[in-house]
C-alpha cells in the first residue's frame, strides 16, 4: 500500500514523495515572466519538501490567448532565461518542477492584450469570461498546433522536468466537450473527432521535445452537467490519450467552470464539501495504466492520505494547502502533523486573482511575500518582553511570531475566549470553517508557551507594570453606529451574531460594506428561519467578494429564501406599533420606498477601539509610529522619536482602521518578525 511520503517513479524522474503543488496562477507575473517574486514563492515549497511543483497555471502560448488573471506568456523566447533561473532554484532544494501550457480558447477576454479575436471550436459564449469567440478555421488550428510545440520547446530549454497540457475547460477541452463543440467537420461530432486536435497537438509537442521529456495532461473526469462530458466519455478520452503513447501522467479535474458557481465547484471555498471527486479520479486510474494525479479541495493530510493509500491516485495535489503552509511536507516528515497550518478554504487567494490582484493566503501573510517576510521565523539576537493586548487573529499572530523570535510574551484578552471577531464570523453555516484560523493560532501560542491572561480589561497602568520592551495593541474595532433618523431602532450585526439581540420575524439587513460580515449575519438569520431582505447601495450584492466565495454565499442565501435589493441606501427608521418602518432611498434616482419589518440590522464596518493606544503613545520610544519604508522592506520598523520612552508601541488590524483578517495578520507579521 502506497504512503504519502513514499517516493514515486514518474518515467525517469524519482519524486521524493506523493505530494504535489499543481499549476495555478498566483498573479506574481512581471511582463509575462516568472521573476524573483514568482521564483521565491515556488522555491519556498521546494524547501518545505514538496515532491513536484507545477508552475505557470494557464501559461499562454499565443497572442490570441491573452492573460486575464496574471498568467505567464511562453509565446516568445524572452521567457527562457527566467524559466532557467526558476527551475535552477527549485531543483536546488530537491523538488521536481513542471510548467503547464495552454491556449485558453474562449476562456479569456478579447479586449485585453493585443485585442485579437477570441477563438474556440464554435461560437459559444462562456458566462464566466463573457467573450463571443470566433469559430476556428483550419488555418487557426494549424497555427495553434505550432504554438503548442514552440512553447513546449521553450519549457524544455528553460530546464523543466516536463510540461502539462491543460485540456479541462480550455481550448483542447472546448473541442472535447459537446457543450462547446458544435462543429460538423473532422473536429466535431464523434468523440474521436472531438479528440483530434488534442492528439495532433500531442504529436507535434512530442516531436519537438523528444521521447524523454515528461508530458502530463490535465483533463476532465466528468463535467457533471447536462449535455457535457460524462464519466464514460472522459474514461474513453483517457484511454485514447494512453493509446497515443505520448502521455506520462494524467491530472484529473471535475466539473464545468463556465460560470462563477462552476468555478467555485472547481476551486472549492468553504461552504462546499471538501475533496468530493477523489473517486472520479479513481475510476480513471482503474481504466488506464498511466499514473494519476488529482487535486480539488484536498486541504488536509488525512484526506490526502486516504486518496493515496486507498488506491484512488498515485499523486495528490495540495496546492492551496501549501499556500497556507509551504512546509506541510517537512512538518509531516518530522512528526509535526498537528502543527501544520491547514487551509480552511477562505477563498481569498483565488478570489483576489479573479479580481486582478496578486494571490495572498488569508491566514499566512508570508505567502507571496517571500522577498521580505520569512515562513521560518528567525530567532532574535536580543530577548525582549512583549505585551500583546487583544486575542483576535492579529494579536494571536503577534504573540506567535514574537514567541518564535524567542521573546517573553504576555497576551491580554478582555473576554473569556480567544479568537476575536472570528468567534462571530464562525456563526454562519457557509463560513463556519473560518474558526480553523483561530484554532491553529490558539494551538500555536499554547505550544509556544505564551502567557495568556483572559478576562482582563487592560489599562495603561497594567501595561507599565509588565515593564515591556514592545507593546502591540490589537484591540480591534467596534461597530460604527448608523447616523440616520431613528438610528436607535437599528441593531448591529455583532448584536445579532453574539446573541445579545433576540431577533424574530421579518428582518431587513442593510449592508454598506459588501464583504463577508453581512453574508454571515444574513446566513445565520435565514438559517434560523427568519425572512430576510439583504439591501445594499452597491450595484451588486456582496460587491467586494470575488466570484467563488460570493457565488457560494449567494447560492446558500437564495436557497434559504433571502431576497436581494441593490442600489438602495437606508435613510431613516421609525417605530410603527411594535414594528420598524425602514425608508430606503434609490441611490440613482432618489426615490423613497418603505419596508415594514420586525427588525433592521446594519453592517457598516468598524471604528477603532484605540483608547489604550492613545494612552500609551506618549510613553513610547516611537510615539506609536512605524517607519513605512522599513516595514515594507522587512527591516526593523520603529523610529526613535523619544529615546527616553519606555517601550516601542504599535497598533495593528482594526485598532488602526477597519480592514480584514489578513490585514491584521500581515500587520502583526511585519512588525513582530523584525522586532
Amino acid at each position: 500500500m502506497a504512503k504519502l511520503l513514499d517516493p514515486f517513479q514518474l518515467k525517469h524522474l524519482t519524486l521524493r514523495n506523493r505530494i504535489v503543488s499543481t499549476s495555478h496562477a498566483p498573479n506574481y507575473v512581471e511582463d509575462g515572466h516568472p521573476r524573483d517574486r514568482y521564483r521565491l514563492y515556488h522555491e519556498e515549497k521546494a524547501k518545505g519538501g514538496v515532491a513536484l511543483t507545477m508552475i505557470g497555471g494557464s501559461t499562454n502560448i499565443a497572442a490570441d490567448s491573452p492573460s486575464v488573471f496574471g498568467q505567464l506568456y511562453a509565446g516568445d523566447d524572452s521567457i527562457v532565461p527566467w524559466f532557467r533561473k526558476l527551475t535552477d532554484g527549485v531543483h536546488l532544494h530537491g523538488a521536481a518542477i513542471m510548467c503547464q501550457i495552454t491556449h485558453m480558447g474562449r476562456r479569456t477576454a478579447w479586449d485585453d492584450g493585443h485585442w485579437l479575436p477570441v477563438i474556440a471550436p464554435s461560437g459559444v459564449r462562456e458566462r464566466a469570461h463573457r467573450a463571443f469567440p470566433k469559430a476556428m478555421e483550419q488555418e487557426d488550428i494549424e497555427r495553434v498546433i505550432g504554438d503548442y510545440a514552440a512553447a513546449a520547446r521553450r519549457c524544455q530549454q528553460g530546464g523543466f522536468d516536463g510540461i502539462e497540457l491543460l485540456s479541462h475547460s480550455h481550448l483542447l477541452g472546448q473541442f472535447l466537450s459537446p457543450l462547446t463543440n458544435q462543429r460538423d467537420d473532422a473536429f466535431g461530432g464523434t468523440l474521436k473527432n472531438r479528440m483530434r486536435l488534442t492528439l495532433q497537438v500531442l504529436d507535434a509537442v512530442r516531436a519537438e521535445v523528444g521521447p524523454k521529456f515528461i508530458l502530463s495532461m490535465r483533463i476532465t473526469g466528468d463535467e457533471l452537467i447536462e449535455g457535457g462530458l460524462s464519466a464514460e466519455d472522459c474514461i474513453a478520452a483517457a484511454r485514447m490519450l494512453e493509446d497515443s503513447g505520448h502521455v506520462d501522467l494524467l491530472n484529473i479535474l471535475v466539473g464545468a467552470p463556465y460560470d462563477d458557481l462552476g468555478l467555485a465547484e472547481w476551486v472549492r471555498p468553504m461552504g462546499l464539501p471538501a475533496a468530493p471527486h477523489i473517486t472520479v479520479a479513481g475510476r480513471i486510474r482503474e481504466a488506464v495504466n498511466l499514473p494519476i494525479l488529482h487535486a480539488g479541495g484536498i486541504a488536509d493530510i488525512a484526506t490526502a492520505r486516504h486518496a493515496v493509500t486507498g488506491g484512488h491516485v498515485d499523486l495528490v495535489g495540495m496546492t492551496r494547502a501549501q499556500m497556507a503552509d509551504p512546509y506541510l511536507v517537512a512538518k509531516l516528515a518530522r512528526g509535526e502533523e498537528n502543527r501544520i497550518r491547514t487551509c480552511v478554504g477562505l477563498g481569498y487567494c483565488v478570489d483576489r486573482v479573479n479580481q486582478g490582484k496578486p494571490a495572498v493566503c488569508g491566514h499566512n501573510a508570508a505567502t507571496g511575500r517571500e522577498q521580505t517576510l520569512p515562513h521560518v521565523i528567525p530567532a532574535s539576537r536580543t530577548r525582549r518582553k512583549v505585551v500583546v493586548v487583544g486575542g483576535g487573529p492579529g494579536g494571536l499572530e503577534a504573540a506567535r511570531v514574537s514567541a518564535l523570535r524567542g521573546h517573553d510574551v504576555v497576551l491580554f484578552e478582555a473576554s473569556d475566549r480567544l479568537g476575536g471577531q472570528l468567534v462571530l464570523a464562525a456563526k454562519g453555516g457557509t463560513r463556519r470553517q473560518i474558526w480553523g484560523v483561530a484554532d491553529w493560532l490558539i494551538s500555536e501560542v499554547n505550544t509556544l508557551g505564551v502567557d495568556l491572561r483572559m478576562n482582563t480589561f487592560v489599562e495603561a497602568g497594567d501595561v507599565f507594570r509588565e515593564a515591556p520592551d514592545l507593546v502591540i495593541v490589537a484591540t480591534g474595532g467596534w461597530p460604527e453606529p448608523v447616523s440616520i433618523p431613528g438610528s436607535d431602532l437599528a441593531l448591529s450585526s455583532w448584536e445579532v451574531l453574539s446573541g445579545e439581540a433576540r431577533v424574530s420575524g421579518e428582518v431587513l439587513l442593510f449592508d454598506e460594506i459588501g464583504d463577508h460580515p453581512a453574508a454571515v449575519t444574513t446566513d445565520m438569520l435565514a438559517g434560523a428561519g427568519h425572512s430576510v431582505e439583504l439591501v445594499t447601495p452597491d450595484r451588486a450584492i456582496l460587491h467586494d467578494l470575488g466570484p467563488t466565495t460570493s457565488a457560494v454565499a449567494l447560492r446558500d442565501l437564495a436557497a434559504n429564501g433571502v431576497t436581494f435589493t441593490c442600489l438602495h441606501e437606508l435613510c431613516a427608521l421609525s417605530q410603527e406599533g411594535n414594528r420598524v418602518c425602514a425608508s430606503l432611498r434609490n441611490v440613482l434616482t432618489g426615490d423613497i420606498t418603505k419596508r415594514l419589518v420586525d427588525h433592521v440590522v446594519v453592517e457598516q464596518g468598524l471604528i477603532p477601539t484605540d483608547a489604550l493606544y492613545h494612552d500609551l503613545k506618549p510613553s513610547s520610544r516611537n510615539l506609536g509610529q512605524v517607519d513605512h519604508k522599513a516595514l515594507i522592506n522587512g527591516s526593523f520598523p520603529f523610529r526613535e522619536d523619544e529615546p527616553d520612552g519606555q517601550f516601542y508601541l504599535a497598533r495593528i488590524g482594526d485598532a488602526i482602521a477597519g480592514r480584514n483578517m489578513h490585514a491584521a495578520i500581515l500587520d502583526a507579521m511585519r512588525i513582530c518578525c523584525s522586532a
